[in-house]
């Protein structure tokens, strides 16, 4: 079952695409964190999200809010993914232990071996401040995910 929100959102360090480990507490006391779970790199819907928030990169990564996108795929394939789309938010890989943070934060589908599309706000005081979960094939709505990290910063 995914977190709720109050809950306490788990730590974890995992590495991003250029290799530098991104560890969630060191935001705590300094900024509200978005963590968006998506299936896989190069996929469609995903691919069109990711693209999205690079876009918009300005509306989540300010001085009180941040964005990091979280999948299974290993670090080379993220790399190449944002190498390719130009991204340069953090995309974590979840690699090995395989979906270890996805599933501390009850969103690893076993079945297929990759994160649900889900996103949380983990707030200032590392509580789950909100939550969303869409299904594998429906993109996530960019507008809410702006309002509701902006609204816990």
């Amino acid at each position: 079952m995914p977190l709720q929100v109050g809950d306490p959102a788990p730590d974890f360090v995992l590495r991003d695409q250029h290799g530098a480990d991104f560890r969630l507490s060191a935001y705590a006391g300094k900024k509200a964190v978005l963590l968006v779970f998506y299936p896989f790199a190069f996929s469609g819907v995903c691919t069109g999200e990711l693209n999205g928030f690079r876009d918009r990169l300005g509306e989540f990564e300010t001085a009180t809010t941040t964005v990091a996108a979280i999948s299974c795929d290993p670090i080379y394939s993220q790399r190449a993914f944002a190498d390719r789309d130009g991204i340069f938010f953090p995309l974590l890989s979840d690699y090995w232990p395989h979906g270890e943070v996805a599933s501390a934060y009850g969103v690893l589908d076993q079945e297929q071996g990759c994160p649900e599309r889900s996103s949380f706000v983990v707030d200032k005081d590392g509580r789950i401040a909100w939550a969303v979960h869409n299904e594998m094939g429906e993109a996530r709505d960019l507008d809410m995910q702006a309002i509701q990290l902006a609204a816990s910063a």
